[in-house]
């Protein structure tokens, strides 16, 4: 093997190889070999499918024309089972971002690098497609109704009957066969990347390049942007995403006019389909072939599969009802539940001092009510407290406390947007006033119930005067 490596690189060189060390492969059965002498470097390949390494080989001849970011091809042996190309070095875009897909906070350098690649993308699609022979395309030419089933099936065979979820195939096939017109309904005829995602792209000079394109076939466009933007392991924001949309639509606009909303509402089909897709991938190479990195990318899979059946898909009503059963399966949603943001809400007295954060992190916010006017300073509420009808009014038409609250809201949502991206786990806020009875009382109440609206959120809430407790449940489990 190393033997017909080392001839196409004489070959090529006109020298000799001095050094062969070969590379971490990924999900597919092709082995990569650094070759090198103390002047070149460069890669060899070899796969187990000739049809797949011409496809590659003749795909990347075709892209450098169009000058597209790829690795210059250079050799491929007679039989074509291995084939030399640039080397390109070994920084991965996956691992460049790293520190953001760890704490989901992606710095300036992470965000720039990521909206550089997704601006070059319409050029791989469009300028990719321009006179290129897709007959050349392995498996298949085309993203078709057969291509679309094949993925689906895996889902099927290689995850979902893995879990032992008892469903109903011919139900689950009308729901297969309305998503795959859904998603054959805006047909295009540029080059689908199909795998485009972060560890298919290299980082050279600062400038992305594109590797592992072999899968790629006349396709919608639609199923790069998914592929990129909800890799599992990426673990891209919400407002990233939307950062990153809008910078691939502008760059989107140069190559074809673009209804925004129509782009948007078909794009989620493909989000959904792609993670279906992915999730039989993971099931085959991780369940079946027993390779580590696919199982540890199961959960995060599902995490964006709990999301996305939050947007509900009308369109398909049993295959919903099915997914939501997986995604809370045990073995699943016993993992969410070990990230799940729970925030602890309490009225206290500054006289008796300020709460203690039983869990351990310390910090939170401590908001002071004493600025408030007081109803206790009136005889006729001493009785009462912040729950009670006469307290409540006497607040609200006076006004201030409503106010403040306002400002609250917006301070504390702030938090718990992060913390729900970070994945942190406590969240604790504490509303003191003199006695701990009035001001305070409502105040914690009124936020706990809101964090628990907007966000669906475990809330734990405590007046810790009045001794009372409640508990709001996680509306996401």
């Amino acid at each position: 093997m190393n033997t017909e490596l080392e001839s196409l690189f004489k070959q090529h060189t006109g020298q000799q190889a001095t050094d062969i060390t070969e590379l971490p492969s990924s999900g597919s059965n092709r082995r990569y070999f650094r070759l090198k002498n103390d002047k070149i470097s460069l890669i060899g390949v070899t796969g187990t499918s000739t049809d797949e390494n011409r496809a590659f080989y003749e795909m990347a001849k075709h892209f450098k024309k169009q000058k597209i970011n790829v690795p210059d091809v250079y050799l491929h042996s007679a039989n074509w089972m291995h084939y030399i190309q640039e080397d390109l070095g070994d920084t991965l875009l996956f691992n460049l971002i790293q520190k953001g897909r760890l704490t989901r906070v992606f710095d300036h350098d992470e965000k720039n690098i990521l909206c550089k690649t997704i601006r070059m993308l319409p050029q791989i699609q469009f300028k990719g497609a321009e006179n290129f022979n897709f007959n050349l395309c392995f498996p298949q030419p085309e993203f078709n109704e057969r291509s679309i089933l094949w993925d689906l099936n895996y889902f099927k065979y290689c995850f979902l009957k893995s879990t032992g979820i008892d469903f109903q195939e011919n139900r689950l096939e009308d729901d297969f066969i309305a998503m795959t017109q859904t998603l054959l309904r805006n047909q295009t005829t540029t080059f689908m990347y199909r795998d485009f995602q972060s560890r298919n792209v290299m980082i050279k000079d600062g400038e992305p390049y594109f590797i592992d394109f072999q899968g790629g076939r006349k396709g919608p466009f639609y199923y790069d942007v998914a592929s990129f933007l909800w890799q599992a392991k990426a673990n891209f924001t919400d407002e990233l995403r939307k950062l990153l949309i809008k910078d691939y639509i502008e760059s989107l606009k140069k190559f074809t006019n673009i209804n925004e909303d129509d782009f948007h509402n078909q794009l989620q089909h493909f989000v959904l389909f792609r993670t279906l897709q992915v999730l039989g991938a993971y099931g085959f190479r991780g369940y079946f072939e027993k390779k580590p990195h696919f199982i540890q990318s199961v959960p995060f899979a599902i995490d964006n599969l709990r999301t996305l059946l939050n947007q509900g898909y009308n369109e398909y009503p049993y295959l919903c009802k099915i997914l939501n059963e997986l995604t809370n399966l045990k073995q699943f949603s016993a993992d969410l539940k070990k990230h799940q943001l729970e925030v602890s809400v309490y009225s206290f007295a500054y006289k008796k001092g300020i709460p203690n954060d039983i869990s351990g992190n310390g910090g939170g916010y401590v908001f002071d009510c004493r600025a408030i006017n007081n109803p206790g300073k009136y005889e006729r509420y001493s009785q009462f407290n912040g729950l009670d009808e006469h307290v409540i009014t006497y607040l609200e038409d006076d006004g201030e406390i409503t106010t403040f609250l306002e400002n609250v809201y917006k301070i504390v949502e702030s938090s718990v947007n992060r913390y729900i991206n970070r994945k942190f786990t406590n969240l604790m806020v504490c509303f003191g006033c003199t006695g701990g009875q009035h001001r305070s009382v409502y105040a914690a109440q009124h936020l706990a119930e809101h964090l628990h609206k907007k966000f669906g959120v475990k809330v734990n809430l405590v007046h810790r005067e009045q001794n009372i407790e409640q508990v709001f449940e996680n509306k996401n489990q």
